[in-house]
Parts: C-alpha cells; sequence; structure tokens
C-alpha cells in the first residue's frame, strides 16, 4: 500500500487508501501498450502506482498530438470526467515507461467523493494540474517554434525517466509534436549541430 499512502492527499485517510485497494484491480503494464483508446466505454478509473503513461488526442486524419503524462501517484482526470459522465474516453492512453496500474471502478469514484473528502481534493488537484498542462500545451503550439517545443519534449522525457539518453523514433518525435518527421529529423541535425544533442540509433541524448 505504500504506493498509494504516498499520495499526499491520502497521507491522512489509511482508510481511503485500504477501499481503493479493496476495490481497485492492479495490473502491470509493459511501454508501448495501450491501456484506453479514443471512443472506448470508460470502465474503470487508473491510477499510475509506477511507470508513466501519455495521453494522446488523435484527429481524423490519424496525426496525434500529446497532450500530457502521467506519473506515479496520479491519475487521468479525462478518464474521472468521462466515466462519471457515462461518457466515451476523447483521448488514447499509453504506457511511456513500464507501468503498474490500479483500475477503480467508475461506481466506486461517485461513492468515494460522498464519503471521502481527501478523494474529491485529489481529482481537484489533478484538475488543476492538468488544465495547466494544457494552457502551456496550447502557448507553446500558438507561440514557440518547433525547435524549441521539441528540445521541451526531449528535456521532459528525460526528467521522467531520470536518464539523458532517451530511447525514441523521430517519427514518434513527429507524432507527439503533431509535424511530420522529417521537420523533425532536421531540427534534431541543428540541435546535435550545436552541441545540444547526440544522435543515436533508436535513441537521443542530451548534452
Amino acid at each position: 500500500m505504500e504506493e498509494l499512502q504516498a499520495i499526499s492527499e491520502f497521507r491522512t485517510s489509511p482508510e481511503l487508501v485500504e477501499k481503493l485497494y479493496q476495490h481497485g484491480e492492479v495490473k502491470s503494464y509493459k511501454a508501448g501498450s495501450i491501456i484506453l483508446n479514443e471512443n472506448a466505454h470508460i470502465r474503470a478509473i487508473p491510477i499510475v502506482m509506477s511507470g508513466t503513461l501519455k495521453v494522446i488526442r488523435t484527429d481524423e486524419d490519424g496525426k496525434e498530438i500529446l497532450l500530457y503524462y502521467i506519473k506515479a501517484g496520479e491519475s487521468c482526470i479525462m478518464s474521472f470526467l468521462g466515466g462519471l459522465h457515462n461518457d466515451t474516453s476523447k483521448v488514447k492512453a499509453e504506457v511511456e515507461e513500464d507501468a503498474e496500474i490500479l483500475f477503480l471502478p467508475v461506481d466506486k469514484v461517485s461513492l468515494f467523493i460522498k464519503e471521502y473528502p481527501e478523494w474529491l481534493d485529489y481529482i481537484f488537484r489533478l484538475y488543476h494540474k492538468r488544465f495547466e498542462e494544457l494552457l502551456e500545451m496550447v502557448n507553446a503550439i500558438a507561440f514557440k517554434k518547433v525547435d524549441e517545443r521539441l528540445l521541451n519534449l526531449l528535456r521532459k522525457k528525460s526528467e521522467l525517466t531520470h536518464s539523458r539518453t532517451i530511447p525514441i523514433t523521430h517519427e514518434q518525435l513527429a507524432n507527439e509534436l503533431g509535424t511530420a518527421r522529417v521537420v523533425v529529423s532536421r531540427l534534431l541535425k541543428q540541435l546535435e549541430e550545436n552541441h545540444l544533442v547526440q544522435l543515436g540509433r533508436n535513441n537521443i541524448t542530451l548534452l
């Protein structure tokens, strides 16, 4: 239970932590696994106990863009909202780094809101954080150049994985940034010439 007890809102409520484990189901996933697809019905809310997820939005042409990451101790606010309103998912959630996830049935989400104020505090904190991250993404798309967004994305991935070497392809980066692979390849070459990154085979090292 240590993973959930470490969440700030849950520290004073061992009863809530016990209920989450009692009613939830813990599953393990490898990187690249899809735990939620767009337009899928939301049966349970994921709480990440270890590892990282990335939440992606896809347009009608199949182009993708990264919305935000979900780290250990966090959940997907889009799943909360969709589940509470019996709606389908508007996003795709993919495992970025091998993860262990607790899935809480949607009906228990509503019940816990009534019984545990700290559970509601947890949801509001997540909502506030995701809202700020989405605002940051909108600002980046509107006001920042693609090379700056690319470097910021690499730095964020490095921070999440605690490693300066990031296993990723140019195609994957292009998908997450919502741009073309040739654009990313050209910008990475420029970053390498400026001694900001070192390009390897299916990996990039921040210098």
